[in-house]
């Protein structure tokens, strides 16, 4: 859906609450079709970010993998060549 949105699960250190509610709100507004909503509609955003975010942890701290954590920089150093491929290397 959004190529912002990474994954959160098996991180060595594990994804924190600003990751999760980072996660929620690109979803939100991925959803409504807006990055800022109007004021009349600010409470419902706030809110369904704010449930997401919930879910999204609760989801977190319950799922079970045996393979071993992902190493964070690991992942950078995997995202950082990717986009050097498809986007080239910046001059």
């Amino acid at each position: 859906m959004c190529r912002s949105i990474r994954p959160l699960n098996n991180l060595e250190p594990p994804a924190t609450s600003d990751e999760v509610g980072a996660a929620a709100l690109q979803y939100v507004r991925k959803v409504a079709g807006t990055t800022h909503p109007s004021l009349v509609n600010q409470a419902a955003f706030d809110q369904a970010v704010a449930e997401i975010a919930r879910a999204t942890q609760h989801l977190l701290e319950h799922l079970t993998t045996h393979a071993a954590p992902r190493n964070r920089e690991d992942e950078a150093a995997r995202a950082r060549s990717r986009a050097a491929v498809r986007y080239g290397t910046p001059a």
